[in-house]
């Protein structure tokens, strides 16, 4: 499996994301939420190996905007919280990085300058 930056083109943090991948001279596939949607299936890996509250970004305004409702689901129910993130991609984390880089499987969430070191060097 080749790596998988997975996020919305615009974002602040995708950018460093982009320019941290480029200058370690990883090869990259770029997948756009916005444009492309994710599956419930990929969602789950993320979960199953990363946790929710990794996962899902409760800082942004999408998570703001929710209705209390969704919300308190979210917080009691770990399938509804996926849910949510299908629907309203911009409440992933960004970016998440996944793949194999030299043999070794990849999954970051977030960017982090160390990790990402870590994991491509």
């Amino acid at each position: 499996m080749a790596i998988v930056i997975y996020g919305i083109k615009a974002c602040s943090t995708m950018k460093k994301a982009f320019s941290k991948l480029d200058d370690l001279g990883v090869a990259y596939e770029f997948h756009d939420y916005k444009k492309q949607g994710i599956d419930n299936a990929t969602v789950q890996r993320w979960v199953n190996e990363l946790g929710i509250d990794k996962v899902l970004n409760k800082r942004g305004t999408t998570w703001r905007k929710l209705f209390d409702e969704q919300k308190l689901a979210a917080d009691a129910s770990t399938e509804a919280a996926i849910e949510l993130l299908i629907d309203n991609t911009s409440m992933i984390k960004r970016p998440i990085v996944e793949g194999e880089h030299n043999g070794q499987s990849v999954l970051l969430c977030g960017f982090n300058d160390a990790e990402f070191e870590a994991a491509f060097n």
